[in-house]
């Protein structure tokens, strides 16, 4: 479980669900009691009127809080959060140590020390080759992935730092004490689920205390304070959730989170596509090997054959301005965050397909843009050749593992 990083978050995160269940109880209370029993079964002879509404009012609180639970577990269990760097993981430690001996009057450690905040320039830095084993992956002028300096580690396509988390989140979108955290790659499914259901119910009971109370003013029976108080509340909270399901909506039709989407329009993505071994350098792209040279001075050995035969090429080329990569059109956009049937889209149980995605092409499936990118810029396809022969050498390091052994 992440924590969040201020106590005012932390305590703004234990109260809401509280709010939140006196808002629901209240509104249980007034179009049961008040309006459905008291009003229209005995007040006003219309039972079907109070069936249909009991039976609305209850199935849209159970999807209510079926998808509320559902996206506050998954956000306080699984926040879709990068593991942190070594440095990141030290520095950390150093501070929990200050905080505890500051308590006492004093600490050893330097306030002042902070972790270097510039990337790893190790070749063999760690995470390193998550990426150059992908075919394409977003990266830096110099070919490398970006670098997250509070975290201290690559940072994966498509994630960004979330300030109160302190780490970096997979497809955030935004930060949310109404559902308990950061609104990410893991829980967006399940945030849409429960905005949409959030609505739907404070509808129905905005209708159903219109209704009572211009029954009751009518009929000069006057007004009930309650029933106001809840008509005032679902208003409120039913603007508030449909707003939010009709953009989250959106943004899941054209793949985008609410972080990805405020720049969209003037964001121009650089990523490493693979080329085959040994590809030269054009005035169209620039090119980067991995593994990166250990040694940059002459007399260095050579690699191996088998280092040569496992090394990776990647052109390095920009988008347009406000092109999308991950843009897969809007059906499968749709697929990819909330399921691939209706069932999925409803319910409240699998996760997205995009949180459990894997693929040797890339951290996310890649839209159209991807290919058309490659002839935009002429390079070179990928020779079969090639494939054949890293899969020679994985069998190869495979049975020379076994007969180790």
């Amino acid at each position: 479980m992440v924590a969040a990083r201020t106590a005012s978050t932390r305590w703004l995160v234990r109260i809401i669900p509280l709010v939140l269940a006196g808002c629901a109880g209240l509104a249980t209370y007034v179009v049961v009691k008040r309006v459905c029993l008291d009003y229209f079964l005995q007040i006003q002879p219309k039972n079907g009127v109070a069936a249909a509404f009991l039976a609305l009012y209850f199935f849209f609180l159970l999807l209510m809080l079926l998808s509320y639970f559902r996206v506050f577990l998954e956000i306080q269990q699984n926040p879709g959060v990068t593991p942190l760097g070594e440095r990141a993981v030290q520095q950390r430690e150093q501070e929990k140590e200050r905080k505890r001996l500051g308590r006492k009057g004093g600490s050893d450690l330097e306030a002042g020390e902070r972790y270097e905040a510039c990337a790893d320039n190790n070749p063999d830095s760690p995470g390193l080759e998550r990426f150059y084993s992908k075919d394409v992956f977003v990266c830096n002028t110099d070919g490398r992935p970006r670098w997250c300096s509070s975290c201290c580690t690559w940072k994966v396509d498509r994630a960004h730092h979330c300030s109160e988390l302190e780490r970096c989140v997979k497809k955030m979108d935004h930060y949310c004490p109404w559902v308990g955290g950061v609104v990410g790659e893991t829980s967006f499914k399940f945030f849409i689920q429960f905005t949409s259901y959030t609505a739907l119910y404070c509808i129905v009971v905005i209708v159903a205390t219109v209704i009572c109370l211009k029954s009751k003013l009518e009929t000069g029976r006057g007004v009930d304070g309650l029933v106001i108080a809840a008509l005032a509340i679902s208003a409120f909270f039913g603007l508030f959730t449909f707003t939010m399901t009709a953009t989250s909506i959106r943004y899941a039709i054209v793949n985008l989170t609410n972080v990805d989407y405020l720049k969209s329009e003037n964001i121009v993505h650089q990523l490493a596509i693979r080329v085959p071994r040994g590809t030269q350098a054009t005035p169209n792209y620039s090119v980067v090997t991995y593994p990166l040279p250990k040694s940059s001075t002459p007399d260095h050995e050579e690699d191996s054959p088998r280092d040569q035969l496992a090394t990776r090429t990647f052109a390095i080329v920009k988008t347009e301005m406000g092109e999308n990569p991950w843009d897969l059109g809007p059906y499968r956009n749709w697929k990819s965050i909330m399921g691939n049937n209706p069932i999925d889209w409803l319910l409240p149980i699998k996760p997205s397909p995009c949180a459990v995605f894997e693929n040797n092409e890339s951290f996310y499936e890649m839209g159209p843009l991807y290919q058309q990118l490659r002839r935009r810029f002429g390079l070179p396809e990928l020779p079969k050749r090639e494939e054949e022969e890293i899969l020679e050498l994985k069998q190869q390091q495979h049975e020379n593992g076994t007969n180790s052994t």
